[in-house]
């Protein structure tokens, strides 16, 4: 939404045959020494792009002049991850009512929109889990509304932890009204919760909890983190997150040190496993070598071996007489 608001304020009023390619480097070039990120730059360009891409499609331009090199590239630092005990600190020092909101983004990996269009529907304390079937929207206008989730991957049922079920239940009947499509979140003045009036409290927040420059965005990252880090196969992690592409997901299965010590620690255990059951067999093997001819340890049996056994008494026991050289 930000992204059409960015080119439709400037490229919007304009006939489609007079935005060529300068025009557009420009535009981005604009965009950039106004201090917007490179990465929202990125996706606006990549969504201009598209649109041009239908024209092209409909006859309306001869050409895209979408060609600016690696315009639509997104080169997007690595955010540090919360840990768990950053979350709740921030949970416990955020407005009582939004203690909830802070949980699910993290531990459940939801997206803003997608916790502020939650209603007591949604919300299923049977079985611990939470229906995404819409996200709230911000039109151009600054009204907000409802709308599909981000992708059909993100129409999903989320489990949430147990351990947070009794936030749940008391923030359920504390702060929402019984009625079904009661919204679970609502402001101090009872209207649905805007991401730029939140975002007055939250930099309050995240200096009282100690964790300044978090972002809201961050506790979903840290989220599927640690989901990762619990063991989640790609397919698990990616029906968690919403997500419908492999790209997304691989992308919080990078290598961590905790994890990575965890895999050598299951490593290591299998290892000793295996030395175990070794050992065990030589130890085995020993003992039934020692009383074969029913000489204690360290005695001397015929032929003077220890323990008394010789392997070619054994041949001629078998073979008889003479024949042990054929063996």
């Amino acid at each position: 939404m930000w992204s059409w608001v960015r080119f439709s304020s400037a490229l919007g009023k304009l006939v489609l045959v007079e935005i060529g390619t300068p025009r557009l480097r420009r535009w981005r070039r604009d965009l950039l020494d106004a201090g917007v990120g490179p990465v929202t730059v990125a996706k606006a360009y990549r969504l201009f792009r598209s649109v041009m891409n239908t024209a092209v499609s409909d006859r309306l331009i001869p050409k895209n002049p979408c060609h600016i090199p690696g315009a639509g590239q997104e080169r997007s630092p690595e955010r540090p991850t919360a840990t768990v005990g950053q979350a709740f600190a921030v949970a416990d020092v955020v407005p009582e009512r939004y203690r909830l909101l802070v949980l699910p983004a993290c531990f459940s990996s939801l997206r803003w929109g997608e916790v502020a269009g939650l209603a007591r529907r949604h919300i299923h304390s049977e079985d611990g889990t939470i229906t995404v079937e819409r996200t709230v929207v911000e039109l151009v206008s600054g009204r907000l509304t409802f709308g599909p989730p981000k992708s059909d991957a993100s129409t999903r049922v989320v489990t949430v932890p147990s351990a947070l079920l009794a936030d749940v239940t008391a923030h359920l009947a504390e702060f929402v009204a019984d009625d079904p499509d009661a919204l679970v979140f609502l402001g101090p003045k009872g209207g649905m919760p805007r991401r730029s009036n939140f975002q007055e409290h939250w930099e309050k927040v995240i200096v009282d909890a100690g964790v300044p420059g978090l972002h809201f965005y961050d506790l979903r990252h840290a989220g599927n983190t640690r989901a990762a880090e619990s063991g989640a196969t790609l397919r698990e992690l990616m029906d968690r997150m919403g997500h419908g592409t492999t790209r997304a997901a691989l992308i919080y299965l990078h290598k961590t040190a905790g994890r990575d010590r965890k895999i050598a620690d299951a490593l290591s255990k299998l290892v000793e496993q295996a030395r175990g059951t070794a050992g065990d067999e030589s130890d085995s093997a020993e003992s039934d070598g020692d009383g074969a001819e029913g000489h204690p340890e360290g005695t001397t049996g015929p032929e003077g071996h220890a323990g008394g056994h010789d392997s070619r008494i054994e041949i001629r026991k078998r073979n008889g007489p003479g024949r042990e050289n054929r063996s």
